[in-house]
Order: structure tokens, then sequence, then C-alpha cells
């Protein structure tokens, strides 16, 4: 139970947003209106079909009315003046969002002409919308919104430059803003009201099911008791909460309060403790199926189907947690932890006394996925799981448990909801304005041919825009602005090896035809990179896109568009861990008592795997290959991660001086680089006679 009242404080804490108390009427109503939310979208999401902007009008309503009982507009909301005041924009808000969504045949059949009740109803709702995204997540979005409507209706067309904008009506700006495919009521408004709400609410149930309590336990008895335990129940158990929790913040003052007393006990440093907690806890994004909201957005984005995603998902988060695990396992015994004796039960005994709560759901989850069901009807049902494999342990869910999860996941929504249905505000603008294309001519200029500095430059562009954003929004946004142009770096490295190995369809050569004739006589014939490359760079990009289409196939393409957005949707969490602002290390930092930016520094180190493992996304077809390559590239990367860990920590089985850290780190490197698996099996030979001999010397030779 405990968990159930921590999880939304825990959310709301993540952007410091002032809440009232959850005492007297206002706990009742916020808890009545909670129920009320979650069954409405389990009705039009399971049971029924609605109208798309009727569905994620209703979704906003509820979520500014409950988002008005809950945040005040300023202090800590006491004031009965300020209630009534909060509670009438909340209702005024509500009420125009279902307006102006019950009006728009009429606009249509009026030829798309505003009238009064329209102009003054649709500027309430864009206020409103601003006004409690600032109440949630802070002023850096409400900004970023002013400035983009603004800038379509007034200062774009102020500027010179690639950004200069001729400007829109106001007339215009507002239609679109509400009804547009990319307004607040748009695409990212789906998202919000399907996939993600059905989500959160089964991770509320979960949790309520006593999920949570089992998942400590299980990752206690399995990882407490070897070297460095402590800290690979942390990376345990985070990995596993990340199933259930769509929340870094969430998840670190969840399993943190924990493990982190139980690593300072064991011997570890304070500071390393709350980062290793800080970088397992951002991993939680990472692992499949929830994935905090990324696997819901990228689906949109891509239409790739959401069981692809999270299915190519599931062992580049293996790598992931694995990382933070090689940096637990040195740091113990670098600093000669000593076991903690935390559980005496066995692994069997916790699976079968909390267990059921969480595999049978899971397992359903999954079972409907791969059949062909929708995951919002997937999740449905996995809803009704967790409440019937409760029944048959000691802690059944009842009708008061099944109304606490409801109220629960509709209030672990309140910020979210809000905050996509706004986002959409900003990615509207984008779209009208061509932003995003603008921002990817850029880029690859910037970058040249270069996957590298474009991924370096992209990797920048996200910690500055975390500085602001949650990490969802952080991934709309660079999304929006800068996949295309990642994309097509992934697929004309693709095309290269294509042109480069003669295989070019006719349709292919009679493009070089007009865009190259002079080299014509090389067209079809095998040739190295650099001159592939010299070819291609001949052909207009304005023609690039008809012949990624004829020489690659959908699956290759597929691939590519999956990379790119896997690769954006990793660096976007960085934020997380990455000084100044890294809240999840923040969070961490306050469980260990350290201090927040030391703290900070430690997760950074943790979590370089969320630098290194999109690379392999960029650089191998670690997403997109045959099985067996798949298999081979992540076996070859673990042990590669393994002994980049060991060179930054400077230390495998013993101490490794300064050269011998230079040589691990270039094994490392070259287990991770595409290289050939016969260069692979060789490194990878060097590499397991040098850690015998690190681990048989005793690290005897020093420089």
């Amino acid at each position: 139970m405990s968990q159930e009242t921590n999880a939304p404080e825990v959310e709301l804490g993540e952007h410091e947003a002032i809440v009232r108390g959850e005492e007297g009427w206002i706990g009742k109503a916020v808890f009545g209106l909670g129920v009320l939310i979650s069954l409405m979208h389990i009705y039009f999401n399971v049971f029924a079909v609605i109208p798309g902007l009727w569905q994620n009008a209703l979704h906003f309503a509820g979520f500014v009315l409950m988002g008005a009982l809950i945040y005040p507009m300023i202090g800590k909301g006491k004031s009965k003046g300020l209630l009534v005041f909060d509670l009438t924009l909340g209702l005024l808000g509500a009420f125009a969002a279902l307006y102006m969504i019950s009006m728009e045949d009429a606009i249509y059949e009026r030829g798309v002409r505003l009238e009064a009740p329209e102009w003054i109803l649709g500027t309430i709702l864009i206020l409103v919308a601003i006004e409690f995204t600032r109440r949630t997540t802070g002023w850096i979005i409400p900004i970023l919104i002013v400035l983009a409507l603004t800038y379509i209706g007034w200062w774009g067309a102020l500027i010179d430059g690639v950004f200069k904008f001729k400007g829109l009506s106001t007339e215009t700006i507002l239609f679109r803003s509400v009804y547009g495919d990319d307004g607040v009521f748009g695409n990212i408004a789906r998202i919000s009201s399907t996939f993600v709400f059905m989500f959160i609410l089964f991770g509320a149930f979960l949790v309520r099911s006593g999920a949570g309590e089992f998942i400590i336990d299980l990752a206690r008895v399995v990882a407490g008791k070897t070297v460095g335990g402590p800290g690979l129940v942390a990376v345990f158990a985070s990995g596993l909460t990340g199933t259930i929790s769509g929340s870094a913040v969430a998840n670190t003052a969840s399993t943190g309060v924990i493990t982190i007393p139980l690593m300072k006990k064991a011997g570890f440093p304070a500071r390393f403790a709350g980062g290793v907690e800080a970088a397992a806890s951002t991993g939680g994004q990472l692992m499949p199926p929830i994935m905090g909201a990324g696997a819901f957005v990228m689906a949109s984005y891509t239409q790739i189907p959401y069981t692809t995603i999270i299915a190519v998902s599931f062992l580049p988060a293996i790598l992931y947690f694995a990382t933070v695990a090689f940096f637990v396992r040195m740091e113990a015994k670098r600093s000669n932890v000593h076991v903690v004796e935390v559980e005496t039960e066995s692994a069997f005994e916790v699976l079968k006394r909390g267990g059921l709560p969480f595999l049978v759901p899971i397992t359903v989850l999954i079972g409907l996925l791969i059949y062909g069901f929708t995951p919002t009807y997937a999740a449905g049902f996995s809803i009704i799981g967790v409440v019937v494999a409760s029944w048959l342990t000691p802690n059944k869910m009842g009708l008061r448990a099944i109304l606490d999860a409801l109220a629960l996941g509709a209030r672990n929504m309140v910020m979210t909801g809000i905050l996509l249905c706004a986002v959409g505000l900003i990615v509207n603008v984008i779209a009208t304005a061509g932003i995003g294309n603008t921002f990817s001519l850029m880029i690859t200029n910037w970058a040249g041919d270069s996957l590298i500095i474009a991924m370096v430059l992209i990797g920048l562009a996200s910690l500055v825009l975390g500085m602001g954003l949650p990490v969802t929004a952080s991934y709309i946004v660079l999304g929006t602005l800068s996949a295309p142009a990642l994309y097509s770096l992934i697929a004309d490295g693709l095309l290269v090896e294509a042109i480069a190995a003669g295989n070019l369809a006719d349709d292919a050569k009679a493009i070089f035809m007009l865009a190259a004739p002079e080299r014509l006589a090389e067209i079809g014939l095998p040739m190295s990179t650099e001159a592939a490359k010299d070819i291609l760079a001949l052909v207009p990009p304005d023609m690039s896109d008809t012949l990624r289409q004829m020489v690659l196939d959908k699956d290759t393409q597929i691939y590519a568009l999956l990379s790119a957005h896997m690769i954006i949707f990793w660096l976007s969490q960085d934020s997380n861990v990455t000084p100044p602002v890294c809240l999840t290390a923040f969070t961490a930092a306050a469980i260990a008592k350290t201090p927040p930016m030391a703290t900070g520094l430690q997760s950074w180190k943790v979590a370089k795997g969320l630098y290194i493992v999109p690379l392999l996304f960029a650089y191998t077809p670690f997403l997109g290959g045959e099985w067996h390559e798949v298999l081979m590239i992540f076996g070859f990367s673990l042990v590669g991660l393994y002994a980049f860990t060991g060179a930054l920590q400077g230390y495998l089985e013993e101490k490794l001086s300064w050269l011998e850290r230079a040589v691990v780190f270039v094994l490392g490197a070259g287990l991770l680089w595409p290289l050939g698996w016969e260069i692979h099996l060789a490194v990878l030979a060097v590499f397991v006679l040098f850690f015998l001999w690190n681990k048989k010397s005793g690290g005897v030779v020093r420089v």
C-alpha cells in the first residue's frame, strides 16, 4: 500500500510541482474523478469506438479538471478563493475542449470560419493548456509553445535566413491548433489517450496488486548474495520495475529507498550507490513493454508495429543493464564490498508467494500482442489478468483495491496527459512551418556524410532540450526535428553498400544516367566504398529519396527508420543522468544523502551504455539483421562493454595501469565496432587471455 501512496507524489516531484494535500473533500474528489476517468478510458479503448477528436478532447478535459484539484496556480493552494479560481479555470478549460469539438462540423459548413464563441473558447482552450502545462512541468514548455505560436503568426516574418516564415492568419493558427492532425487534440494526444494511458493504468494495477514488492524481493534473493549483490539488486529490480513504470524518477524513488541503503551498508561509496540507482532506473525507460511512452510515440511516428519495436528493444535494454551491472561488479571488487544477508527466502518461495500478479498479466500481455491484438486491447485484458491472478494470492484485489488502482492510474497520468496534448501545439508549428525539414537539412550540412557527427549533434541537442523537457517530450520534439536527417544518413550508408556491391536494378541505373552520366559505365559493377560514396554524392537531394525506394527493399527501409528513431530515443534519456539537470540522479542523491552534482557525475559515468549502444543501431544490423547476426552482435558487444567498463573503472579482476586501461579500451572498441566476426573472434581471444592474466597476476605490472 505504501507504493500506492508514494507513486503519484514521486511523479509530481519529478518536475518539482506544488500539489495540494489529499485530505478532506479534495482527496475524495480526486479519487472519484480518477476512477471515472480510468473507467472512461477503458470503455473507449477496449469496448467502444468513438471519433478520435472526441476521445482526445474527453481525455484532455478529464485531466484538466483533475489538474485543477491537484495543482494550485500559486503557493500551496490552501486559500479557498484560489481553489475556487482553479476549479473555475479547470471547468472552463474542460468545457472549451468539448465545445470546440462539438462545433467542428458547423465550422466546416461555414467554410472554415470561426465565430465569436469559437474565438473566445478556442483561445481559452490554448491558454488553459499552456497554464496547466506550466503547473505540472514548469516554464520551459509553455515558453516554447508561446514562441512557436507567435513565430508562425508574427516574428517568423521579421527574421531572415532559412527560418523565415511569412506567417498565417490568427484564425488559421487557432483552427489548426485545435483541429489539425498535429494540434492539441491530434496525433500526440491520441497516443496519450490510448497507448500511454492504458499502460500507465496497467502499471498502477500491478503496483496495487503487490507486484512492486515482489520485484524487490525477487531481486534481493536472486542477486543479493553475489559479488556486489546490493548493487546488482538495484540493477535487477530497476529492470523489472521498468516493465510496469513509465518514469525514471518514480523508479528511483520506489526501488532506491531499499537498494541505496543496502549498497551503502555493503561498503559501496554513497555517491556510487546513488549513481548506480539513477542509471539503473533510467534503464527502465528502455525496457519493454512500456518504455515510458517512447514505444507508443515511435510506433505512431514510424508506422512500425508496436510489437516490432518492443521485440527489437529487448536485447539492447539487456546490454544497457549489463553495463551498469559491470560497473557494480568492478566497484565491488575494488572497494572490497562485503556480502549483506538481505533475504533468507529462496527464489522459489518468493515466486510462489507473490509471482502470480506479476507473471500472469505480463504473460497475457505478451501473448495477446504476439497473437495480433492491439496494444490497448492487450493492456485492458492484462489488467483483468492482474485482478484474477491476485485472487490466487493472499493479497486479493477486491472492489476497494480495484478502485484504488483506477484512481492511482489516472493520478499518475495527469502530468503526462496534459503535457502530451500541449506538446501537440509545438509539433503542429514544426509541421506547418517546415521547421523539421530545415533542421534536418542543417544537421545534414553540418555533419556532411558523417553519421557519428550527426549523432553527436543530436546528442548535444537532446541534452539541451532535456534541461527543460521530460524525456518523452524531448524525444517527440527531437524526433520531429532530426529523425529525417538521421534516417537519410543511415539509408545512404546502406545505399553505398549496395552501389559498392553492384546490386542495382535497371530503374536505379536510370537515375544515375540523369545525375552522373559520366560515371554510368561504373554503375552495376563492384567498386570501393569511397568510389560508391563519390557516385552517390552526385545524385541531387530531390532524387535521393526515389533512389532509396528503388534500391532498398521495404524491410531495409524500415530498419533504417527504426534505427534513426531508436538512436534519438536512447539519446533523449541522457538528461536523466547528465549534469547539470539529471533529475533522476538528484532523486537518488536525496536518498543517498550525497551532493547532487557529484552523484550526477557518477550516474553519467555508470550510464555510458546510453551513448555506446546507439552506435550499434547506427553501424550494425542489431535492430534489423537475421537472428544469428543479432545474437553475434549481442554476444561480442556484451564482452566489449565489459572491456570498455574496465577501461573506465581502471579495474577488471585487479587494478589496471593506464597502459593496461588503454589496451583494454582498444580491445573493447574492437569488439563493438563492425569489423567482421573473424576479427571479433581474434579480439575476443586476446581479451580473454588478458582477463585471465589480470586475474592470475593480481595486476602486478604498473606503469
